[in-house]
């Protein structure tokens, strides 16, 4: 099913938001074949009554607008209730091996998934199945396997309910083996925070947005991951805040923003210019360019008589802070600057801006947390932000910004590999069994088994697991050796193409549909980005009357696969879901107490974070300061010919799921195959813009890796740093590479040479 497409870059790059963004959703109105209801969701979603969007994790506030979505929530929404449906009689025309051929916007274009499937290896097809003998088939081949070497993936989109219950199933079932998509994005900001202020999560709440005078933002596009983060930054402008980027792409994002929500703007074409300062530095130096802004502070302190620093803050709530002033003392700027590429001037303007601001809130995405050194990342802005107290107070604090929709709620109630990051004591209480102590895999652990044959089963609740994966050329070899692979999915995708031994998907409810059970229509909840509780009930007629809520499906296998015990009320369960959060708020009392009464406040109910009131659950019980080994997150050197490798994502896209060929932000249209290059880096390699290359891995484990057919784009991005999009560029992504603490793949910062 190829499709040609005309391809055109280096198109003239327009304010994010605006007219650009009602045409990016009017296009995918059309293209997707959403029905007219699909306005109506819209109306609703972010809204008390309505439900919550599935695209990224941004807060839903308390006093929300008439159109409380962004384009890509639009999209999201339009995606899932397409009219278009992959009934099992597609499988009647289309073979496994032929569809992978196709690019990963044609097999989402194929629409939503109707029956559940088995995938039948003599005729290379899914065949309709029942769901009875789907559960059944799975739970006996799950009783048979070794337990150690069954995984269960959760991809950051079912409610609570469901993920609660999930965790649940993989401890009876007998491991910790529950690696979720944060390990492949936001696990450097759990753990990295969690070492240095003692809380796992960002501190900040809807409210600071609204206080804080200064935003600093280190590796992440609003205007791509977050667009309705473009609000309350363009009402910052408006009072007179400032906002000040590191980021070596230079995102519309954080350029300029048209508020499609305003008509006045949108008649006018008023931009709200964002960034007072964009400072474009070299992938992987971000710890030299928080080296030199912390440097520039120290040292405006030590002229100013101790004026400048919030030494009683330091003194009273943290820790180790006089070496890291020596640390500061003892590196030069000449060597600060070399590293990111930028002048002593540009950082000592932006740590001016810093020190002028009284409170101030640093912000950060992958960008930070996809490094081989991505904790230090993390470690470093903490200590920029702790030097004149912004942590712990209104209008200040560090504010991670989460993808998936409930990437950070799943984590909460108990989706984690780490067996002491869950109450297994009450879990022991509360149901009767043993739960397994042994931690489980994370989810570069379960890719390197698998490259040795020692996963026997991978469950994916939600996701696109396989396509997500670094190394996927590697990992599609190996991947069919399983001898089960089931996946819960809304649409076709590239994972459902690399079967295993035994195979199903089981399509599941999106969001927005009803969730009819025993009890009525059922209410999910999911946590946000700032650590607030939200419900979310769905309006919309399920696409197939055979589509399973997550909750269900989760039950469903679970009652094929365990061994019986009173205590696991799988039917009642599924009955009620509010039975699921008393579950849920008796095993975490401090987060969920009085968890179904609390749901029904406007905004959602915020999840107590100790960080933010200064109580710093650390060894040392302050907040941490850290010492940086080097000023480089990356883990190799530069050489000639040698380049720093980025993955991006483009305005059409979530994650893996690609809407379109419109990346209207950075000039490019009709295609994905593309390399963003430094005009001055193509002329020396004895290049030109248009020409068709490979990029070839360049890492010290000296596999081949190897993408080919990428077309040069000229682009204003720094030397020695080139960028592609994700996940075309996944195989060249090592498994090895990843943050040393968290295990985060260094999606980020990825060796890579040119060949033509």
């Amino acid at each position: 099913m190829a499709v040609e497409r005309k391809s055109q870059v280096n198109l003239p790059k327009p304010p994010a938001g605006g007219w650009g963004s009602v045409e990016g959703i009017v296009h995918i109105y059309g293209e997707s074949w959403a029905t007219p209801a699909a306005l109506e969701t819209l109306a609703r979603l972010n809204k008390p009554g309505g439900s919550m969007c599935t695209s990224c994790a941004w807060p839903k506030p308390v006093n929300y607008h008439p159109f409380e979505f962004c384009e890509n929530g639009a999209k999201a929404i339009l995606w899932d209730t397409t009219s278009a449906r992959c009934t099992p009689r597609f499988w009647k025309s289309h073979t496994v091996t032929e569809l992978r051929s196709w690019s990963d916007h044609q097999l989402e274009k194929t629409g939503r998934l109707t029956a559940p499937l088995r995938y039948d290896r003599e005729q290379d097809r899914y065949v309709e199945v029942s769901w009875d003998e789907a559960y059944s088939a799975i739970g006996q081949t799950l009783h048979r396997l070794p337990r150690e070497q069954v995984v269960f993936y959760a991809s950051g989109h079912a409610g609570l309910e469901a993920s609660y219950l999930y965790a649940l199933l993989a401890r009876v079932y007998g491991n910790n083996n529950l690696p979720q998509s944060s390990n492949m994005c936001h696990e450097t900001t759990s753990v990295g925070l969690k070492r240095v202020i003692g809380s796992p999560v960002g501190t900040v709440i809807w409210e600071d947005l609204a206080e804080a005078d200064c935003f600093f933002f280190f590796g992440q596009n609003p205007g791509v991951n977050s667009p309705r983060f473009l609000h309350p930054l363009k009402d910052a402008k408006k009072r007179g805040a400032k906002v000040i980027t590191f980021n070596p792409v230079r995102e519309q994002g954080l350029v300029a923003f048209v508020d499609p929500s305003s008509v006045s703007d949108m008649l006018s074409g008023h931009e709200t210019q964002i960034s007072d300062q964009y400072h474009q530095l070299r992938a992987g130096s971000d710890i030299a360019a928080l080296t030199g802004l912390c440097k520039a502070v120290l040292e405006a302190d030590e002229t100013q008589g101790g004026t400048v620093i919030d030494h009683a803050f330091l003194a009273e709530h943290t820790h180790g802070f006089e070496d890291f002033f020596d640390f500061l003392r003892a590196t030069s700027w000449a060597t600060i600057c070399a590293e990111t590429g930028l002048s002593e001037d540009a950082l000592r303007a932006a740590a001016a801006v810093y020190m002028a601001a009284e409170r101030v809130i640093g912000v950060y995405g992958m960008g930070l947390t996809q490094q081989v050194h991505g904790s230090t990342n993390v470690g470093m802005l903490v200590n920029f932000l702790l030097l004149r107290g912004n942590i712990g107070r209104p209008g200040a604090g560090c504010c991670p910004v989460r993808g998936h929709s409930n990437v950070q709620g799943q984590r909460t109630v108990g989706i984690a590999e780490k067996a002491a990051l869950v109450p297994m004591d009450k879990l022991r209480a509360l149901f009767d069994f043993e739960p397994p102590q042994k931690d489980g895999m994370h989810i570069v652990e379960v890719g390197e088994a698998l490259l040795r044959g020692e996963v026997a089963a991978t469950i994916s609740l939600g996701g696109n697991l396989l396509r997500a994966m670094p190394d996927i050329a590697r990992l599609q070899e190996v991947w069919p050796q399983q001898q089960l692979t089931v996946t819960v999915s809304t649409k076709l995708n590239r994972s459902h193409l690399y079967p295993g031994k035994a195979s199903y998907i089981l399509p599941c409810l999106s969001r927005v549909e009803i969730d009819e059970q025993a009890t009525g229509n059922q209410t999910v909840t999911i946590e946000d980005s700032f650590s607030m509780i939200h419900p979310s009930i769905g309006h919309r007629e399920p696409a197939s009357p055979q589509l399973r809520s997550e909750l269900a499906i989760v039950a469903g296998i679970a009652k094929a696969t365990l061994d019986p015990n009173p205590k696991l009320c799988w039917d009642d369960w599924q009955a009620d879901y509010g039975q699921v959060r008393d579950l849920i708020a008796a095993t975490y009392p401090e987060d969920f107490h009085d968890f179904n009464a609390r749901i029904q406040k406007p905004g959602g109910f915020w999840r107590v974070n100790a960080a933010r009131e200064r109580v710093w659950k650390t060894p040392s019980g302050k907040a941490e300061f850290t010492l940086p080994e080097r000023l480089n997150a990356l883990d190799f050197a530069d050489a000639p010919g040698r380049y720093r490798l980025i993955t991006l994502r483009s305005n059409d896209q979530f994650n893996t799921t690609v809407y379109g060929y419109s990346d209207r932000f950075r000039g490019i249209e009709g295609t994905r195959d593309v390399l963003l290059m430094n005009a001055a880096d193509i002329a020396d390699a004895g290049l030109r813009p248009g020409q068709k290359v490979s990029l070839l891995g360049d890492a010290a484990d000296e596999v081949e890796r190897r993408v080919d057919g990428l077309e040069l784009v000229s682009f204003e991005i720094p030397r020695g740093t080139v960028a592609g999009y994700y996940p075309e560029l996944n195989p060249l992504i090592p498994i090895s590479e990843h943050d040393k603490l968290s295990k985060t793949p260094a999606s980020k910062g990825i060796a890579v040479r040119l060949a033509c």
